[in-house]
């Protein structure tokens, strides 16, 4: 499988939902598998939060594969000896697309907190500036999950002829107060962090140093991310065997995981992108731009595969299924379906549980559109 990354450059002016333009700004994405002739196999996948364009495969020199790496690739459930498939870096984030430590046009300067807040709805329209300059009008499928859901579920919504198949994992029609709470956490946390500067950080000292209250408020949302089970299996009450147990400041297995976690993420990822994102995550509302939910599903016209996770913490099972409740209501069944996957991981389930998912991802882009 080969892996293309690439980076387009826009001049044209990107209107935004807060009435601000963005103008110009860069997408970079990741390619694998080859496009047809007619370009109708395009597979566009969308990533998380905190995920990137590099959704599969290994760069040279590295162990560490794409973030779903066991779905996407030859003979896996998205096929790439079958479809191409197409994973754009959002923007906001930090890995080559425009966002908050980009230069501020024509300056060279980074925009910092005078970046514009995105929405959801802006990254994909963004996205289909860059599959119209690609000649891709009509995707084979849109898929993601968790912010990455949103993402494909606005591409039904808003964009209802460019695909003809939606599949939507561990996600909702709108972030509830349970899941901004989370996020509220980490935002304070960086906030208030003497070394965030308010915005004027060197990054090159984030890149060495991370920056405590990223981490912070990282270790929080990780919780949100797992579930009491598959913490209790994953760790237990096991003790850190160097630590001692009497030790005021020894730790338990589970605590040194989240320091691992919280401050190498906090040396990858950029904090200004970070708050810039998930403000996009707790600002997501399908019927922001409608009377209502039922009006906002009205507009579908792909079928929709909702997938959810009985122990996701985050984004709760029973909001996917409400999408496939009002479909019904819409007397629109036959365009919906909802799965939902017998998990107690949590929230990350749609990243770990592969086995679980695959054979419903190949479904449902087998599927008759």
């Amino acid at each position: 499988m080969k892996i293309r990354t690439k980076t387009e450059h826009f001049t044209n002016p990107l209107y935004l939902e807060s009435g601000r333009i963005l103008e110009p700004f860069d997408l970079t994405y990741e390619t694998y598998g080859e496009l047809n002739a007619d370009k109708s196999n395009a597979v566009v996948v969308c990533h998380a939060l905190t995920g990137s364009h590099h959704a599969a495969g290994r760069y040279e020199n590295e162990t560490k594969p794409g973030w779903w790496d066991g779905i996407i690739g030859d003979g896996k459930a998205i096929d790439t000896t079958r479809y191409c498939v197409i994973c754009v870096n959002t923007l906001g984030s930090c890995f080559g697309s425009t966002g908050p430590m980009s230069p501020r046009f024509p300056s060279s300067e980074p925009y910092r907190l005078k970046f514009p807040v995105v929405t959801i709805t802006d990254m994909v329209r963004a996205q289909r500036f860059l599959f119209d300059r690609l000649g891709i009008h009509k995707a084979h499928a849109v898929i993601g999950g968790s912010l990455g859901g949103m993402q494909a579920l606005c591409f039904a919504i808003e964009h209802p002829n460019f695909s003809g198949r939606i599949i939507s994992l561990a996600s909702t029609y709108a972030t509830q107060p349970w899941a901004i709470a989370f996020n509220k956490i980490a935002m304070e946390a960086v906030l208030n962090d003497p070394r965030f500067k308010e915005g004027q950080y060197d990054p090159k000292e984030i890149q060495e140093d991370g920056l405590v209250s990223l981490a912070l408020g990282r270790m929080a949302g990780h919780i949100s991310f797992l579930s009491p089970d598959s913490m209790a299996k994953k760790f237990g009450r096991n003790y850190v065997d160097t630590d001692g147990l009497y030790e005021l400041f020894g730790r338990f297995q589970v605590e040194r995981y989240l320091e691992y976690n919280g401050h190498n993420f906090s040396k990858r990822f950029d904090p200004l992108s970070y708050l810039y994102i998930i403000k996009a995550m707790n600002i997501f509302d399908a019927t922001r731009n409608f009377e209502s939910l039922h009006d906002s599903l009205s507009h579908v016209r792909a079928k929709l595969t909702l997938i959810g996770f009985r122990g996701d913490l985050l984004f709760l099972p029973e909001e996917m299924a409400t999408i496939k409740k009002t479909m019904d209501d819409l007397g629109r069944a036959h365009l919906a379906e909802y799965i939902e996957i017998d998990s107690k991981y949590g929230h990350d389930a749609f990243l770990v549980e592969l086995d679980k998912i695959d054979m419903h991802i190949k479904r449902a882009l087998e599927a008759k559109a």
